[in-house]
């Protein structure tokens, strides 16, 4: 059995502009120690995937509409708010995209550690302060005695991102979500995060969700990759598979936009178009107007195509134009 098994969630939110379909069907599962991506654009519906989950959509204007979210014998999505709170924080840890707004500027380096562990570990502010400046030193913080009372703006920028993984893994959660963990860290730092998150995972057991706008970090760190677009997934697979045969369109450029593998000194390229505006509706294909290979194929069904199963363990949204696509130079 999955350590967490998600199906058919669908969390909208209900705008003067009209229903939003952030999250329109999304099913997943999550195994112990693995690390699973969530990849795709901004506005794809990464992060409120992630954020329905632990009920931290703001309500309204959101809404979680449907689906379970299985983890042991609870479901996520039908706790009530005093239920979730015990989840929240405990069994599973959230790195938020942003660690300075993620962090109080107010509040000392030991206080926002701290609380976890006071809230959940019911033990002394002693022992509590202890545990904080070990945390601190296992992420490698410096002077961690020093450091744990000082306030956010007294770091950089790598140091706040260690400090919100710390604060993340200090109550030993079983599943951490990193929301774009690295967005806004140069490349260096980025190396240095994400190394971090994988010896701390290693050496803790937990089961990692990995969100990611950035296909070359997922190559590094997944195992199990979801390609999401517009507020569903349109390719599934285990991460040497997806790289390897990328059989949707949208993943291939995807692949493609990766500047790696661009040929030196040419142009770098990038996906033609716009994501879909998802308050008006989706019709057939949401990445149609977006693919060359749609243009002159016959119209197909207004129904947008679901997830099928190709080959074991690799599913990929049955679109036939996206299937066929082939990107050239």
């Amino acid at each position: 059995m999955a350590l967490l098994e998600v199906n058919d969630l669908r969390t909208y939110f209900h705008t003067r502009e009209g229903v939003v379909k952030a999250v329109d069907g999304v099913s997943f599962k999550v195994e112990a120690g693995e690390t699973v991506g969530i990849v795709g654009e901004s506005g794809s519906g990464k992060s409120v995937t992630c954020y329905s989950l632990l009920q931290l959509i703001p309500q309204p204007p959101g809404r979680i509409e449907g689906g379970t979210a299985k983890f042991g014998d609870l479901d996520l999505l039908s706790l009530g708010e005093s239920e979730i709170r015990k989840v929240r924080g405990k069994r599973i840890g959230l790195i938020f995209q942003d660690p300075m707004t993620s962090l109080n500027p107010y509040l000392k380096i030991s206080t926002q550690l701290m609380e976890p562990l006071l809230i959940h570990g019911k033990i002394s502010k002693k022992e509590a302060l202890e545990r904080a400046i070990a945390e601190l030193d296992a992420v490698g913080i410096p002077e961690p005695e020093k450091r744990i009372h000082s306030y956010p703006h007294e770091f950089s920028g790598g140091m706040r991102q260690r400090v919100m993984i710390a604060m993340a893994l200090i109550t030993r959660p079983e599943i951490l979500i990193a929301d774009e963990p690295t967005t806004a860290l140069d490349v260096t730092i980025q190396r240095q995060v994400l190394d971090l998150i994988k010896s701390r995972q290693e050496e803790l057991g937990t089961a990692v969700i990995f969100i990611t706008h950035d296909l070359a970090v997922v190559s590094e760190v997944c195992d199990q990759v979801n390609v999401m677009y517009a507020g569903r997934f349109v390719e599934r697979a285990d991460v040497k598979t997806l790289f390897s045969s990328p059989r949707h369109a949208y993943t291939r450029a995807l692949q493609r936009s990766i500047p790696a593998l661009q040929s030196r000194g040419g142009k770098l390229y990038t996906i033609p178009g716009l994501p879909p505006n998802l308050a008006q509706g989706i019709e057939g294909c949401a990445f149609a107007p977006r693919c060359p290979e749609h243009e002159g194929m016959p119209e197909h069904s207004a129904v947008r195509p679901a997830l099928t199963e190709l080959e074991p363990g690799h599913w990929v949204q049955d679109c036939p134009a996206c299937l066929a696509v082939k990107l050239t130079a």
